[in-house]
């Protein structure tokens, strides 16, 4: 499966910049690279050490190009485990094409989305889930994100996959030789130490997979959508949080028709506030259309702030609505928000905090306006996700592909264990270890094929 050409591509983002970096990986990479430079101390870069920098020229005949520092690295001791030249040249897109068109006449060709990374899987040098990590890495956008990508590019799933499929392996010979002297009727496996083993796998793999559901939503950002009737100040709060006038305010009643979204990192952790429209009975098309967008994007969000006028309302009405968004989304969390607090006598905001002590949901009083307990309302929101494990840099699983290979693992570990306590025949119980083998494999590639490659890798960006 190891590819033996040599390709290239822009390893920087397309487009004009100060430097770009034009990356070539193969078994001629250095020699090719040797043809077209020219270094101002006469060097040969063929007779170079690995990782080293050399200035000089690009040429192309007695045309210069540009002039470059390029980087040495040998193979195996490079990121793809081949030779790998790394062209750092002046950021003009017509020098990047010149130098690029000039490697593909010298008998270099175009990389692959993610072909980079896929030799570097396929040389030994990252496991499939490091691999995966990589893309992860280059597109987190908050801290909490970087820092699970990190963790598990530098092997900390692999190594808690790797290790339990180690133990499992060890006691599936010893199965696997159980079945060679099934006449003799001895067995080579423990089975007290297996069922512990057993045990001990099922609970790790159930924490990775209850894992996902945090790691899914800090890795796509937690969405959060701001609902309540009209005028209440769901633009004025949205505005608020992202500290800019981003959603239109005005005192008409049904300005806000669609839903407007946008992002905001609070302590490390990814949130994409909705503003949506005002929930009312209107006769208006256009807005009827935002109201049921609305209902919508409640079903898509993780948490729900119901915004309330505390200046016009009644304590049981609210109770009411309350009970509705609870019976239609009783899972989601829910957290109503006073607003207009400002506007309230002295002591009336104590009442009907009281009051609403019992209504089954968060209660932050706030003032969008004046931007008075917005603090509070990020600190509620944080307190929604469970950063207990990413404190402590407990491995948490984002990737879908990973979860799913974890579920079916977990079915395959619970028919094991079910085998044990009915003393179910050899024969049997390898078949069920052997497929719980397989599910661990197929998350750190050591079970693979071309198509899951493919899918894979055609995610990455060219010159990755």
């Amino acid at each position: 499966m190891i590819p033996q050409d040599t390709i290239v591509a822009l390893a920087t983002p397309s487009g004009a910049g100060a430097i770009a970096i034009i990356r070539v990986s193969g078994e001629a990479a250095i020699a090719i690279s040797t043809g077209i430079f020219k270094s101002v101390r006469g060097k040969d870069l063929e007779k170079q050490k690995s990782h080293t920098l050399h200035l000089g020229h690009i040429v192309d005949g007695n045309k210069t190009l540009d002039e470059v520092l390029v980087s040495i690295f040998k193979g195996p001791n490079s990121y793809t485990g081949e030779n790998t030249v790394e062209i750092s040249c002046h950021g003009s897109t017509y020098i990047q094409q010149q130098i690029i068109q000039l490697l593909l006449r010298k008998g270099c060709r175009m990389a692959n989305a993610g072909e980079f990374t896929l030799r570097a899987f396929l040389n030994g040098k990252l496991d499939l889930s490091q691999a995966e990590a990589v893309a992860d890495l280059i597109s987190s956008d908050n801290e909490a994100s970087h820092q699970i990508a990190m963790q598990q590019m530098r092997g900390g799933f692999s190594n808690e996959i790797a290790n339990l499929r180690v133990e499992l392996l060890n006691f599936a010979s010893l199965i696997e030789l159980e079945l060679d002297f099934a006449e003799e009727d001895v067995e080579f496996a423990d089975r007290s130490q297996f069922n512990e083993l057993i045990e001990r796998i099922e609970l790790v793999l159930k924490r990775l997979i209850d894992s996902f559901a945090v790691g899914n939503v800090i890795k796509n950002g937690i969405p959060v959508a701001i609902v309540g009737e009209p005028n209440v100040g769901k633009s004025t709060l949205l505005n608020a949080l992202l500290n800019e006038e981003r959603a239109i305010v005005s005192e008409i009643a049904g300005t806000t028709r669609d839903t407007i979204e946008d992002e905001l990192v609070i302590d490390g952790i990814g949130f994409r506030f909705i503003d949506t429209a005002g929930i009312r009975e209107t006769k208006d098309v256009v807005e009827s259309i935002g109201i049921q967008r609305t209902f919508e994007k409640i079903e898509q969000a993780q948490v729900v702030l119901f915004l309330v006028d505390s200046s016009r309302f009644t304590i049981d009405l609210l109770k009411v609505e309350i009970e509705k968004i609870r019976n239609q989304f009783p899972l989601k969390p829910l957290i109503v928000v006073l607003n207009k607090i400002d506007t309230l006598a002295e002591g009336t905001l104590t009442s009907i905090v009281e009051k609403l002590s019992n209504s089954n949901a968060q209660l932050i009083p706030i003032s969008a306006k004046n931007k008075t307990g917005i603090e509070d309302l990020k600190n509620q929101l944080l307190s929604f996700v469970n950063t207990g494990a990413l404190r402590n840099n407990e491995t948490i699983v984002t990737n879908t592909r990973h979860y799913d290979s974890l579920l079916k693992a977990l079915e395959e570990i619970q028919k094991v264990k079910y085998g044990l306590q009915t003393n179910l025949s050899s024969d049997l119980m390898a078949i069920d270890i052997k497929e719980a083998l397989y599910h661990f494999g197929m998350i750190t590639g050591q079970v693979t094929n071309d198509e899951l490659l493919g899918n894979i890798f055609a995610n990455f960006c060219i010159g990755k």
